[in-house]
């Protein structure tokens, strides 16, 4: 499963994905950045080693600081996630529900 985020602060953001206790994975910086400012990276999760449900919830916890440092200037600046399954599932966090993103965990975890 790959989770691929743009934003200012898409590093730090995804230093902090991967510190979610129950997932386990690496990231890479995208060099093809679109607008100046704007990094992006993709974290490659390659295992998940807690219930799905605990990690949506933290995902989900996760997801929702980010989306309020939209409106706060000096927050840390994330624009978009989006998760990728291996078979080509894919889920914008944006207005994604904890069942939403537990539903895409289950998925890739099959696999």
């Amino acid at each position: 499963m790959k989770i691929e985020i743009e934003g200012q602060d898409a590093v730090k953001a995804t230093e902090e994905l991967l510190a979610i206790e129950g997932i386990e994975g690496s990231y890479q910086t995208v060099d093809e950045v679109e607008r100046e400012g704007t990094v992006a990276t993709i974290a490659t999760i390659v295992g998940i080693v807690s219930g799905t449900f605990a990690i949506a919830e933290s995902l989900h916890k996760w997801k929702e600081k980010y989306q309020k440092s939209l409106h706060d200037p000096t927050g840390t600046r994330i624009e978009k996630v989006l998760i990728v399954t291996p078979d080509n599932h894919r889920l914008l966090l944006k207005d994604a529900t904890v069942e939403q993103i537990q539903a895409i965990l289950e998925k890739s975890k099959k696999k």
